[in-house]
């Protein structure tokens, strides 16, 4: 019984140094870029006449700032909840790859399906690069308490930036705030590109920036969806081309 209990006890201390150092990966400059972000989006909040808690709740719940970003268009627009709810649902299926990508590199034969749901919220395009990038140095049996300490950590930090700032953002030039809110498509752009473990995936980032204004003077209303769609086939298709080349 003793040494079942020592046992115990030696897990729960490694859990807690693992969650520690998660909690400490969250104190990066990726992290610092999606504060800065955040503070944009206070004072988006903020001006679309959402109040202090709303903003704090939005935060913490949609969390991904794609999504709340289309929330509060959906508002300013005078959507019905229908409308914006699969507004956000439509902008946060993007994430669902990215999930699909990270499960497998935390799940063990012991992993709780529940565990994998929890830490799922979690998943955004700053927590699953940091996790992406340091999973590897992390055991496998300590990934979700690593992520669950990276993940738990942005969420409840950029909540606290959010009511902060949305107290002050009336004192910000609204240059300021709209500059801090595009450091974040500027960070994701880069960190896709050096985490793309293919061409193909660079490939595709390359030809989406490309059409991208194409399809917005051609199909204005569904010109992020017309550019994604041609660019991942057409990058898809050059990566199976590429591949049949090099069999040969």
């Amino acid at each position: 019984m003793q040494h079942v209990e020592l046992a115990r006890s030696g897990r729960e201390e490694r859990r807690a140094v693992w969650f520690r150092r998660g909690v400490l990966a969250a104190f990066s400059i990726p992290g610092l870029i999606l504060v800065s972000a955040f503070v944009g989006f206070a004072g988006l909040a903020r001006d679309a006449g959402l109040t202090l808690a709303q903003a704090v709740f939005m935060t913490g719940v949609v969390w991904a700032l794609p999504g709340k970003v289309v929330l509060v268009g959906a508002i300013l627009s005078g959507n019905g909840l229908p409308a914006a709810a699969l507004a956000v649902a439509l902008s946060s299926v993007r994430l669902a790859p990215m999930v699909v990508a990270l499960t497998p590199e935390m799940r063990t034969p012991r992993t709780p399906a529940w565990v994998l749901y929890a830490l799922s919220h979690f998943v955004a395009v700053t927590s699953w690069v940091l996790a992406m990038q340091q999973f590897r140095h992390v055991p496998r049996s300590m990934r979700t308490t690593y992520y669950a300490g990276l993940g738990a950590t942005l969420v409840l930090v950029n909540m606290g930036v959010v009511a902060v700032v949305f107290a002050i953002a009336g004192r910000l030039p609204p240059a300021v705030s709209a500059a801090l809110f595009f450091l974040t498509p500027m960070y994701f752009l880069t960190s896709l590109w050096g985490s793309a473990r293919e061409r193909a995936g660079q490939v595709a980032m390359v030809l989406g920036l490309v059409l991208g204004p194409v399809f917005h003077l051609l199909l204005p209303e569904f010109d992020l969806l017309a550019a994604g769609l041609v660019a991942g086939l057409a990058a898809f298709a050059i990566h199976l081309s590429a591949a049949r080349r090099g069999g040969v």
